[in-house]
């Protein structure tokens, strides 16, 4: 177990140093065109929003902090945000509607078994049998009600990506169940894997978030 651990770290670090890599080697003035982000030339600091905070990219020190207290984010988050950055394509008009993992091209559909197991399951086993819980666990993300399943929550990720969260409430002869949602256009904005790691972070917080609320009970 350790060793799967400290590989994982070090695949963090990795895809870490190379997203910042190629952050470098992009134009920022043409990241701006396609994101709703903002670039400082004279610092040459972008600024980031992320589930309702702003973040400080700064590309001379290569660090990453939250605008309001510079509370330094984990690494999986650091990773989204600088994916988000660098992936970016032109944008295009696409579909506004909620699709699952499967339906995103190059691996949803390979990668859900695995998503569903290791995100989704936690969704259920954390709102399936208390689904108002979850609109109080989002709500320190910036999460938004919808009227989807028994209860739900939109999310938004970063300006251009929301995500949607459906819980279904299960009782003796229903099992509960639970799926987090995403748009289409989401496939020219983050990389694949960066599209699970962002459902599988959301996911996460969310179930520290009801823990944090039945300690408070």
């Amino acid at each position: 177990m350790k060793v799967e651990v400290t590989e994982v770290k070090t695949n963090y670090r990795i895809a870490y140093d190379k997203y910042w890599l190629d952050l470098k080697n992009k134009v920022p003035e043409e990241i701006v065109t396609q994101l709703a982000v903002k670039y400082d030339i004279s610092t040459r600091q972008f600024v980031v929003t992320f589930f309702n905070s702003e973040y400080i990219l700064d590309c001379d020190t290569e660090t990453i902090s939250r605008r309001t207290d510079g509370h330094v984010p984990e690494i999986i988050a650091s990773i989204l945000i600088l994916n988000y950055l660098v992936y970016a394509q032109t944008p295009m008009k696409m579909a506004k509607k909620w699709v699952s993992l499967k339906e995103i091209p190059n691996g949803g559909m390979l990668f859900y078994p695995a998503f569903y197991k290791y995100s989704l399951v936690g969704l259920i086993d954390a709102f399936g049998h208390q689904p108002e819980q979850l609109l109080e666990s989002a709500a320190t993300l910036g999460g938004q009600p919808a009227s989807f399943g028994d209860a739900s929550v939109i999310c938004q990720a970063f300006p251009e990506i929301p995500l949607c969260v459906i819980v279904w409430e299960g009782d003796e002869e229903i099992r509960p169940n639970a799926t987090i949602l995403f748009q289409p256009s989401i496939e020219r904005l983050l990389h694949i894997e960066s599209i699970i790691g962002l459902g599988a972070y959301l996911a996460e917080k969310l179930q520290r978030g009801v823990t944090f609320l039945d300690k408070q009970t």
